[in-house]
């Protein structure tokens, strides 16, 4: 099961430098309005990366680090400054989705958060239909008082890094919080109007059993979250769990350093791991929970649209360190030097010295992106919206590809309700996915 997890988890590295390197143009054509011919806005998301944290724990390799409220203040000038130079590229976009992820971004006072939504706002056009505005939270980093602000400011989405529901593991993972921590921060969030709540929950981690991972989605599922993602654990390189783990002459040092000399018990198997996967899915089935992506759950309506316009490929703008942007068919991502940014974020145009690794992608970048993206949704990929894209059936592109798959037992090709051919990984393809993912390449 970790297999799949290296290809799918919002941590893995696997096929990483190719997914980041792909994009898609989406013609959204015109359409009538009062008689007139009128461009149709295209739908945009907006991410803010908020690169700050309490500390970092054990398994993180996110862009992120502690820091000191006054390169905080300093960040969010730089945040708006970017918002607005970045602003008009994007005048053919309306905004659907705005993403505050971390690093930790309940880090920030309540008036910093309704400030950044504001420029936001005031730069960029949101439509008639409200935005989905997705804020993470650690708990024990937010009270009443900060959530009705952010609340009041337009956030209407939460997502807890719970992570599990027992203290050894948390401690083992290096949470700064506990179990107790996590309820007071939920039940805030509930007092302050929020109706909708993601918890993040983690699996086979060390010294972890079916049932100590089945005590966790109970309990969080006792709790009538909105959704629910469950990831398995992904050892990163240039963490300390990998040096736990992969580097045996430093593991004891490591050890000895953060605090877990003779307390690192072993992975769960990959049998344990693959049952843990198989009975979360049915246990939220069970709950009234969806599986809409291969990690995530929700219940009706409450799918997380910011995360599913990633995986259809719908234009987004990073704002603040290290984010991602993709516009039509270009690609790039800002600086991850902290002090570069804070100088030159407030730079113009499209060419900036805050942005690298700018690229223009080509058709069979493009068409494998769809395939790696839409494989992650568990509906899979639609044939229709393959030849509205490419002009061409997926067919006459990946045909011996799909057949070959599919006898394997790996693929499935399945019929919508309006006879709309759709192809998805089986259980056993998640098992081996990075391989049938490779199939997808071109070269």
């Amino acid at each position: 099961m970790r297999i799949y997890m290296v290809a799918f988890s919002e941590k893995g590295r696997a096929l990483a430098e190719k997914i980041q390197n792909i994009s898609l143009s989406v013609d959204y054509g015109n359409v009538l309005c009062e008689g007139k011919k009128v461009q149709e806005k295209k739908p945009l998301g907006i991410y803010l990366h908020i690169p700050f944290c309490v500390r970092k724990c054990n398994y993180c390799d996110f862009l992120s680090a502690p820091a000191a409220d006054s390169v905080k203040t300093r960040y969010v000038e730089a945040l708006c400054r970017e918002i607005e130079a970045q602003a008009p590229l994007y005048h053919e976009h309306e905004v659907k989705t705005v993403f505050f992820g971390g690093g930790t971004p309940s880090l920030l006072e309540g008036g910093q958060v309704a400030l950044l939504l504001e420029r936001l706002s005031a730069c960029f056009s949101f439509g008639q239909e409200e935005p989905e505005i997705s804020l993470e939270a650690n708990p024990g980093t937010v009270d009443g008082e900060k959530l009705a602000v952010y609340r009041k400011a337009g956030v209407n989405r939460l997502s807890f890094g719970l992570q599990s529901v027992r203290e050894e593991e948390l401690r083992l993972l290096g949470r700064i919080h506990t179990w107790k921590d996590f309820l007071e921060s939920y039940q805030a969030a509930r007092k302050a109007g929020f109706t909708n709540i993601n918890v993040d929950l983690m699996s086979a981690l060390p010294g972890q059993s079916v049932d100590k991972w089945m005590e966790s989605l109970k309990k969080v599922v006792g709790l009538e979250p909105e959704h629910i993602s469950a990831y398995s654990l992904i050892v990163e390189e240039g963490t300390p769990f990998y040096d736990w783990y992969h580097e045996q002459d430093g593991a004891a040092e490591a050890d000895e350093k953060n605090g877990t000399a003779g307390r690192m018990p072993p992975f769960p198997s990959e049998e344990e791991d693959r049952l843990m996967y198989e009975k979360t899915g049915e246990y939220l089935c069970e709950k009234g929970y969806g599986r809409y992506e291969i990690s995530n759950y929700a219940r009706p309506g409450y799918a997380c649209r910011h995360n599913l316009s990633y995986w259809e490929r719908t234009d987004y703008a990073g704002f603040g360190l290290g984010a991602a942007s993709l516009r039509e068919n270009m690609r790039w991502n800002n600086t991850r030097e902290m002090e570069t940014y804070l100088q030159q974020a407030g730079e113009p145009g499209l060419r900036t010295r805050i942005k690298l690794d700018i690229q223009c992608l080509d058709e069979k970048e493009a068409m494998e992106e769809f395939m790696f993206l839409g494989l992650r949704k568990t509906e899979g990929i639609s044939a229709r919206r393959f030849e509205m894209c490419f002009h061409r059936k997926i067919e006459n592109v990946y045909g011996s590809i799909l057949q070959k798959l599919e006898g394997e037992g790996l693929l499935l090709r399945k019929k919508g309700a309006e006879g709309e051919i759709f192809f998805r990984l089986s259980p056993f393809g998640i098992d081996v996915s990075n391989y049938v993912l490779a199939q997808f390449l071109f070269s």
